[in-house]
Order: structure tokens, then C-alpha cells, then sequence
């Protein structure tokens, strides 16, 4: 055994990858990854908990997300930094997942880890546009130090009230990001978005971080070129202060696993802000850029932007100009912008469907999409949908039925895009609205039901989250995570009522 990975979906057998990973990543990187997260614990062991260890803890455990950063160099460089600030004080704390021998504890330690990894990707977020809440990054040091100690000396009560603990604060760090979008770039608004290519050359940005895109767009303004969004960005046509730029011209493409054809048919510069970059194809290895906590070997890398400053994105603009536009890869348009913000203002209509039984269901289809084959069975399930029931999404598990016809029921979409993975928040903020509006006692009440895909750790904090709001019954496919053993994944059944939605 070269490596051992089981923290996404899509390893091998729902086992674990042993030697190199499904997802792209080799044994040499996997193990460097293991490193800097051992790293990451020796810090909180050693270190008192502060706002700026905080913001290299979570810059760190976003790098160690699956299909963040392949670049082993910058990961070293990550261990290095950890290494200088541990000033050379010894300190011993266990690498890898099986350094831990019981199974059950083993589960439990994991997904904490994994939740912890998405609460600090949208932490990370947040804090780019200046928002920042010390209890969150107190939070992840405690949880850290906890996971320190060893497998025999913590048990299984302590680590599980950290796991329930960490959805309360995937909570608190969704609802940071969601004030801080908002306050930055407005209220999402329902938005027509364009599916096909303009006569100009494009630039297309790809991930999460919308501060990025609006830094492109500030520097492309009156530079000849369009940009378009790429799977999770597709929600900033949605926002204000970002759908005012007008060579913000479409989306382009589907979600992140189809990166290998779409790219390549681009035929301009791709920006790849945060996760989900898949291994580099030899048709646009050339005119592919990352930035953040994104890297790939032998890949151009954007440098953090100064103080009060913006990134140069000279070197993509300048390619951009000399590029053909964009091969078209389909037509039309589709729509976004159901944020909370957005449907509580329908909210008497909403209310109003509910109750003359015009809308019977909402079901909520969020989170992740993937390459296997058998997510095909999200698209079968919308399109036999009944014709009242509307489906809440948010995440790139999306684009296996948002560009369906689905109509809509008395004016209303029966398909709702609340945005990116981070912003299902929005809709168990919907969901808590309508509870409230019905006078229900209990969210579960409610005409909603849950088949959510998952397939990386930012889903794992989506989850926890739910469940610490009291949602209950939550269905996830298309497997249930490899990281659960036996006896865990019975007690998430037993009290919460997971089960697998295949």
C-alpha cells in the first residue's frame, strides 16, 4: 500500500485508493497531503488558537481537499511554513488514516477531519472579502488539538459530540459567507443566464471565489474579451455587482468532470480560483492558469493579491487576446438566482401553492456532481418528478437537471438554483421560513424530502450542518461515504435517518 485516500465519493470500490487516486492524485501527493494535515494538528497541539494561526489552518486543510492542489512543490512549501512556525519545538502526532487502528473511533476521527476541511474552505472564503469570526477559527484549533491526542485516550461519545459541534459551526461559517457575498456583491436576483458564446475571444473561470472573478473583471473592462463562468461560478451572473459588468457575457459548460472536452473546445484562457481542477490535458495545458489554493504541476500560478489590492491577471489577459472565441457548445439560457433573499420575497406565493395543493413537494437535490455513471439517476428521478413537486438545488449537482424543461407551477420555476455548494444554507433557510410561515413544530413536517449528491468534503460540512438544524432523513448517493464504518453509518441511520438515495 503506496497511499491510503477514502475522503470523496468516488474512491476506488468505496474502499479506499491505495495506490495513486481516482480522482488524479499520486501516491507521492496523497502522502504530502497526509503531512500537511499531520502538520495542521501539531500547530493547534502546540500553538494557542489566534485569528492569524486560524487563517493558515484553513488555507491548509482547503489545500488538502480533493481536487484542490496536485502541485507537490506548493504543498511542501505549505509543510515548510507549518514547520517555521512550530519554531523547532518537538512535538509527536500520528500521520495518515490508518494510523488509527479501531475502526469505529478511526470513522469518527475522519469525518470530523473531512467536515472540518469544509468548514474552512467557506472560513477561507469568507475571510478573503474580509469576514471573519474568531469562534470559527476556535473552533477548528480545538478540534484539531482533540484530534491530537491518541486513538486510545479519546472515545467515542467525546469525538461524536465534535462531529454534531462541527455542524453547528458549518452553520455559523455558511451564514459568515452568505453575509459576506452579500454585503459585497448584493442579493442574488433572478437572472437569465447565456448558455452560447459571443464573436470575441473569452477567458473562462472555474471553481468558487467570486473576488477572483470580479478582479478579471475589473481588468478586462474595455480589453476586447468576455469572461465565462464554469460550473460552481455560475451564480455570480446572480449577484448585483457582478452581473453590472457587461462582458460578463454566459456560462460555459457543465460541471467540473467534464473539464477534459470543455476546456479543450474553449479554446481562451482558463482560471482555475479554488478545488475541483481535474488532471491537466495536453489541448489546454498551455493556457490554463491557477490561483489560491488551486495548483498543478507545471501549471502557471497567479500570486495572492497585496494588501487592499488586486491579483494580475495580465499573463491571462494578454493570452486571451491572442485566442479564437470560444467553440459553441450549446444555445439558450437558464435561470438562477433563488437565494433566500430572493424566495422569501415570493414567499406569500409560495405559501399561497403550498396551501391550494398547486405545490405538493419540494425536494431538495443539491450538493456534488461526479463522473460515475450512476449519477445519471438524478436527471431520471427530476424528470419523473410529480408536476407539482419543485426541486431545490445549490451545488454543482445542478447541471444534471437545470437545463431540463421542467416548466413551472403558476409562475414559479420548478427547479430553484440558490448557488453555489455553500449556499444550500439558503435553502434550509428557506425551509426554517416556511416552518415558521405553516406555524410547524418541527422542520420535518414540512412537504420536503432530500436526495442530495456528495462527493467531496465541503458536502461532509453541508451534511452536519442539516443535521444540526434538526433536518432529518437526509438521502445521499450515490453511495454512502467509504470513511463510515458499520457501526457509525447505523447510529447516522438510527438517530438522523441517513440512508443512501440509490
Amino acid at each position: 500500500m503506496n497511499m491510503f485516500c477514502y475522503q470523496c465519493q468516488e474512491t476506488l470500490g468505496n474502499r479506499g485508493c491505495t495506490a495513486n487516486s481516482i480522482c488524479g492524485k499520486k501516491c507521492a501527493t496523497a502522502n504530502l497531503q497526509d503531512t500537511l494535515v499531520q502538520h495542521v494538528k501539531m500547530l493547534a497541539k502546540t500553538l494557542d488558537s489566534s485569528r492569524e494561526l486560524g487563517r493558515f489552518l484553513t488555507q491548509s486543510l482547503f489545500i488538502t481537499l480533493t481536487n484542490a492542489n496536485f502541485d507537490d512543490a506548493r504543498i511542501q512549501a505549505q509543510i515548510t511554513e507549518a514547520q517555521n512556525r512550530l519554531g523547532g519545538v518537538p512535538v509527536t502526532v500520528p500521520c495518515g488514516v490508518l494510523s488509527c487502528e479501531n475502526e469505529d473511533i478511526r470513522s469518527l476521527r475522519e469525518l470530523l477531519t473531512y467536515g472540518l476541511k469544509g468548514v474552512s474552505a467557506y472560513a477561507h472564503h469568507a475571510a478573503v472579502l474580509g469576514y471573519e469570526d474568531d469562534a470559527i477559527y476556535d473552533f477548528i484549533w480545538k478540534a484539531l488539538r482533540v484530534l491530537t491526542e491518541a486513538s486510545t485516550t479519546v472515545d467515542a461519545d467525546a469525538l461524536t459530540a465534535l462531529v454534531l459541534e462541527c455542524g453547528s459551526v458549518a452553520v455559523q461559517t455558511m451564514a459568515l459567507l452568505d453575509t459576506a457575498n452579500t454585503a459585497t456583491y448584493g442579493n442574488p436576483e433572478i437572472t437569465p443566464i447565456r448558455l452560447g458564446v459571443g464573436p470575441r475571444p473569452g477567458i473562462l473561470v472555474s471553481g468558487h471565489d467570486l473576488r477572483d472573478l470580479r478582479d478579471l473583471l475589473e481588468q478586462t473592462v474595455d480589453a476586447g474579451i468576455d469572461i465565462y463562468t464554469h460550473s460552481e461560478m455560475l451564480p455570480a451572473h446572480t449577484y448585483p455587482e457582478l452581473k453590472k459588468y457587461s462582458h460578463l457575457y454566459g456560462n460555459y459548460g457543465n460541471a467540473w468532470h467534464r473539464q477534459a472536452t470543455e476546456f479543450a473546445s474553449f479554446n481562451g484562457p482558463i482560471l482555475m480560483t479554488t478545488n475541483c481542477i481535474t488532471p491537466v490535458q495536453d489541448a489546454y495545458k498551455d493556457r490554463i492558469f491557477t490561483t489560491g489554493v488551486a495548483g498543478y504541476p507545471e501549471v502557471p500560478h497567479i500570486a495572492d493579491r497585496p494588501e487592499g489590492g488586486m491579483k494580475d491577471f495580465s499573463a491571462i489577459i494578454a493570452l486571451a487576446k491572442t485566442c479564437p472565441p470560444p467553440t459553441p457548445l450549446e444555445d439558450g439560457t437558464i435561470v438562477a438566482g433563488f437565494a433566500h433573499n430572493q424566495v422569501l420575497a415570493l414567499a406569500d406565493k409560495v405559501i399561497e401553492a403550498v396551501k391550494n395543493g398547486t405545490i405538493r413537494q419540494f425536494v431538495v437535490m443539491a450538493g456534488c456532481d461526479g463522473r460515475q455513471k450512476a449519477r445519471e439517476e438524478f436527471t431520471q428521478r427530476a424528470l419523473n418528478l410529480p408536476k407539482d413537486a419543485v426541486i431545490l438545488t445549490a451545488g454543482c449537482a445542478k447541471y444534471r437537471y437545470n437545463k431540463l424543461n421542467l416548466g413551472d407551477i403558476g409562475g414559479i420555476p420548478r427547479v430553484l438554483d440558490a448557488g453555489q455548494c455553500n449556499d444550500c444554507y439558503s435553502l434550509a433557510v428557506i425551509a426554517l421560513k416556511l416552518k415558521e410561515a405553516f406555524g410547524l413544530d418541527d422542520v420535518n413536517q414540512l412537504p420536503l424530502v432530500f436526495d442530495v449528491g456528495w462527493y467531496e468534503q465541503k458536502a461532509v460540512a453541508v451534511l452536519l450542518a442539516l443535521l444540526s438544524l434538526g433536518f432529518k432523513n437526509v438521502k445521499i448517493g450515490p453511495t454512502l461515504p467509504a470513511f463510515l464504518s458499520p457501526n457509525v453509518a447505523s447510529v447516522l441511520v438510527e438517530k438522523f435517518g441517513i440512508g443512501c438515495s440509490f
